[in-house]
């Protein structure tokens, strides 16, 4: 029997999604979630719920004291930086490095220049952000190459998609959610393939771009043998040079930001990185904020400490700028909340797109593999269950242990993130040991969307009892960061709750069939 073009890539398709739909599942929701990590890290970290900065902060006034006051006595800084607020973020962010404290992360607030309490947890752009793109598995860049096969399998996934389905006009005005469910959920995943095509394809080839250095080392391993630093000095035009170990002040900082936005003819600076405070060869690195266009957050300059003469203001070379643009295509970094929510609305779309498409493989298939004793549709169902639901509730729980923990416990952000893992694995393990006791290709899907809503309609219980800041109160203030993350629970809940009638009703329907069967 030969194989046609369309048979192939039905092939590829089918077996390509089913292999890396938990990779997949994982890199889409924390993604979509990651295109509001500030509004969530405002949700996760109470004590950053300020104002929005009604003006630019003073370094001189209040960034250099406050790195004083973070710094821990007795060590030596060997830098700092200061990621300044703004409208999304209005917290100001300190990193100080030294010795022998190593790193020492604080937050403080900009209004009334004093320190933030620890708020013992990692927040989504330190959770959430990272596991989207690599799983927390630095080692190696283990994380980076599970993601970035993902990702190649994804590409592959939406050209044989656009293959199989030639009629993608009207694919896309087909859906029939009252055939059986195979079909609908075979409808539901052509709309969601063709409505978001472009964003998706996008949306997966930047995110290999932005790691290329990682997939592709060969070019600079033999374009540099001295090792890659001096690839990254040209490619990223950086500036550095040792310490000359003699003691000098450091100039005046709000003059190198003016003369940094003079050089960039406008805009407003985003981060100060000050390294070697104190020394005679001490320099500053003021960089752009990405929201004053897209390709233009990357246009440093360098200045000398001690005098603050500009250093060095090179022009990112032509394929720096490229690489950057889609890095800030990808990462959403450009000022537009309605560009945002498109974003999280086709990173949803694809969560729905990889769902059905393991669903429905697991729908064609359910009923010969239980005829025939096997366990791959069982199995898949199984691990579905954890990459679909499973993964959300996770997500929830450890939402609801950052409400609930006591807010100066020891270790209580390595409590939350053993939460999510330990959640994870109890879903997963539910899921799987269920459909494999079926045998029939079903999960138990009913049950984990019930946690879902209880565990999500908790969370917005949870933030109001322990801040005050219920939903009235946030909306009346204008605080849409915190009312926006309540409002995505509510929205979650009822569609869990919707989702599990729904399974409620069908779970009585097969029952009341197989009964008259027997009967």
């Amino acid at each position: 029997m030969r194989w046609s073009l369309r048979d192939s890539m039905q092939w590829a398709h089918t077996w390509g999604g089913v292999a890396t739909g938990l990779l997949l599942m994982v890199a889409f929701l924390m993604g979509s979630i990651a295109v509001f990590d500030r509004e969530l890290d405002r949700w996760m970290m109470p004590d950053t719920r300020l104002p929005a900065p009604t003006h630019a902060v003073s370094l001189d006034r209040v960034v250099a004291p406050l790195v004083q006051q973070a710094a821990p006595p007795g060590g030596q800084v060997l830098q700092w930086l200061a990621d300044l607020p703004d409208a999304r973020d209005p917290s100001l962010a300190l990193a100080i490095d030294g010795r022998p404290f190593g790193r020492v992360l604080r937050l403080a607030d900009p209004h009334t220049g004093t320190l933030l309490p620890d708020p013992g947890t990692l927040g989504a752009t330190r959770f959430f952000y990272p596991l989207h793109y690599n799983l927390h598995l630095r080692a190696a860049d283990l994380g980076a190459w599970l993601i970035g096969f993902a990702g190649m399998v994804m590409l592959a996934c939406i050209v044989s998609g656009v293959i199989i389905h030639a009629r993608l006009f009207k694919d896309f005005f087909t859906f029939r959610p009252g055939k059986n469910l195979q079909r609908s959920v075979l409808d539901l995943h052509n709309v969601m393939g063709v409505l978001a095509l472009p964003f998706h394809f996008v949306i997966t080839f930047s995110g290999l771009v932005i790691f290329f250095l990682i997939y592709l080392p060969s070019a600079i391993q033999a374009l540099y043998p001295e090792g890659p630093n001096t690839f990254y000095t040209q490619w990223l035009s950086r500036y550095d040079r040792p310490p000359a170990m003699k003691p000098a002040p450091l100039s005046s900082l709000d003059a190198m930001v003016a003369e940094a936005q003079r050089v960039w003819g406008g805009g407003q600076a985003a981060s100060v990185r000050v390294r070697y405070p104190g020394d005679a060869n001490a320099y500053v690195e003021i960089r752009r904020s990405v929201q004053d266009g897209i390709g233009r957050g990357f246009e440093p300059v360098y200045f000398d400490g001690p005098s603050g003469a500009v250093l060095q203001t090179a022009p990112a070379m032509p394929v720096t700028s490229v690489q950057r643009f889609m890095v800030e295509l990808h990462s959403v970094t450009f000022d537009s909340d309605v560009l945002r929510w498109l974003y999280f609305l086709g990173g949803l779309a694809g969560c729905v797109l990889i769902a059905t498409g393991m669903l429905y493989w697991v729908e064609k298939r359910r009923a010969r593999h239980a005829q025939q004793g096997r366990l791959g549709a069982a199995l898949v169902a199984g691990v579905a269950c954890a990459a679909i639901t499973g993964l959300i509730l996770a997500t929830l729980a450890m939402l609801l242990a950052n409400r609930a923990l006591p807010p100066h416990m020891a270790a209580r952000q390595w409590i939350e993130v053993l939460v999510f893992c330990g959640a994870w694995l109890l879903a997963a393990l539910h899921g799987i040991v269920g459909a494999l006791r079926r045998r029939d290709g079903s999960a138990p899907w009913r049950m984990q969307c019930a946690t879902i809503a209880a565990l999500a309609l908790a969370c917005v219980v949870g933030n109001a009892l322990s801040t005050g800041d219920h939903l009235v109160r946030t909306v009346a203030r204008g605080d849409w960061a915190v009312a926006g993350t309540d409002f995505v629970l509510l929205a979650t809940a009822a569609v869990a709750a919707w989702a599990a009638r729904r399974l409620a009703l069908r779970e009585r329907a097969y029952r009341s069939v197989g009964e008259a069967r027997h009967a």
